[in-house]
């Protein structure tokens, strides 16, 4: 499933082959995505695309028509640019046309949106309820301790709760736990404000880190230009069940917490 490292890389790709340009076209393919998508889109055709934002996993397109284009990737999604003006193929759902390109969504599972979005933008129920970004300001230590006291869920878990903070997806939250030495299973609730300010930290780091290599690579996610992303060559304990910890030696755990796989070194984190 992209995160957030993947939706911004691919939002980066996409954004000089959208933003000040003028939309010409939204020809959609198959409306049965995760929500049908609406015909009020067609409102953005003859637009201005003035920018391009993120919240959360939902990629902004921001116009001069009174509303603003809504996408997410969902499960398997991925946004693709096409200058040869080649046909689609099997499972391109919707493309984006503009005088220079066509951005084409692809999804094999169709989990993924495209909505029109009407102001205020912060008010719309997929985004009213969202916590702060993890690169943000508003993010630090003292914000999960605060939140976190009397919280018996698993410190996991917690951090990947829209609520608290946005876009800690399952990789970045077993790698951030590893980093500050701190057991996934351990109550939110039970984690120290020393402890919360390394952790705050070490997502800033992987995420950051991750951006920058292009996203992490697992099944479906290729960036814009068709290319994998490359973080998954630098994980430090995802996907590691049974090898040796990079920091003691011991073998690595695998571990459902939340539905979620989990893994973590049974020496090192506490």
């Amino acid at each position: 499933m992209p995160e957030l490292p993947e939706v911004e890389t691919t939002l980066r790709g996409i954004r000089p082959y959208l933003e000040g340009r003028t939309l010409q076209a939204i020809d959609v393919r198959d409306r049965r995505l995760r929500w049908p998508v609406p015909e009020t889109i067609q409102q953005a055709v003859g637009a201005r695309i003035t920018s391009l934002q993120r919240r959360a996993k939902y990629m902004i397109l921001e116009t001069d028509a009174g509303g603003d284009l809504l996408i997410h990737l969902g499960m398997s999604g991925s946004l693709r640019v096409i200058t040869d003006r080649s046909g689609p193929r099997k499972h391109d759902h919707f493309d984006l046309v503009t005088d220079s390109a066509i951005v084409r969504y692809n999804d094999p599972r169709r989990f993924g949106a495209l909505l029109w979005v009407n102001p205020p933008r912060g008010e719309h129920e997929l985004l009213a309820h969202l916590g702060p970004e993890p690169l943000g300001d508003e993010f630090s230590g003292d914000l999960l301790f605060d939140r976190s006291r009397g919280r018996r869920v698993a410190v996991k878990n917690f951090i990947m709760d829209g609520r608290v903070v946005v876009g800690v997806g399952n990789i970045y939250a077993t790698e951030a736990l590893f980093m500050t030495g701190i057991h996934p299973n351990r109550a939110a609730g039970r984690v120290s404000r020393a402890r919360y300010g390394a952790l705050a930290e070490a997502i800033r780091d992987v995420l950051a880190r991750s951006i920058r290599q292009g996203g992490t690579t697992l099944r479906d996610y290729v960036n814009s230009d068709g290319a994998p992303g490359y973080f998954a060559l630098d994980l430090l304990a995802y996907g590691r069940d049974g090898k040796p910890c990079f920091q003691c030696g011991a073998g690595m755990r695998h571990k459902v917490i939340g539905q979620r796989s989990s893994f973590y070194c049974p020496r090192c984190q506490r």
